[in-house]
């Protein structure tokens, strides 16, 4: 039995960024279909919590809601799926899909800004975007700070190992090795 040819570490970085990119325009969409033009859940018939004081820590002081609170659980056990599927795990392999995890709700939310009919580019602005209270740079800071978390996460996911001795540690995060 032949083994599939394993992708160069820079073909499965941009497949992967890729694909993170299609959920997420995948899930926007979803998204902007059941909020419509009231965003985080604003006319959704579900819990919400707005002045605890960890949703400062945890959330930027965003309220939190049920359906989110759902939608961000079901979305990190989707992305560790293979895990569960093929029985691998290691550190690079968690960071690679927590890296992945991150790409996906910052590129999710800023198209269903850019996607919903009832915002588009021209509002997303602080003045029509309440639920993200800190802005920097003409985004929400929390853009800037997953943008660096996730491609820190990354990076380490794909760097290569320092010296020969490593490579068997690391043996588990090769994904032509996930399948096997």
């Amino acid at each position: 039995m032949n083994a599939a040819p394993k992708l160069s570490t820079l073909r499965h970085v941009l497949l992967l960024l890729v694909w993170v990119a299609l959920v997420a325009t995948l899930f926007a969409q979803l998204e902007i279909q059941i909020e419509g033009a009231r965003g985080w859940a604003a006319g959704l018939p579900t819990w919400r919590v707005d002045n605890a004081p960890i949703l400062k820590l945890f959330f930027g002081g965003r309220a939190i809601t049920g359906y989110h609170v759902f939608a961000f659980s079901f979305m990190f056990c989707i992305f560790h799926l293979p895990i569960m599927m093929t029985g691998h795990y290691s550190w690079r392999l968690e960071a690679r899909i927590l890296g992945s995890l991150m790409l996906f709700w910052l590129i999710e939310d800023f198209l269903w800004f850019v996607l919903n009919p009832a915002f588009g580019l021209a509002k997303f602005t602080p003045a029509h975007v309440p639920w993200h209270p800190h802005w920097l740079l003409g985004v929400p800071v929390d853009y800037l700070v997953f943008t660096l978390l996730s491609a820190a996460l990354l990076w380490a996911a794909y760097r290569r190992p320092r010296a020969a001795g490593q490579e068997e540690r690391h043996e588990a995060a090769d994904p032509a090795r996930l399948g096997r």
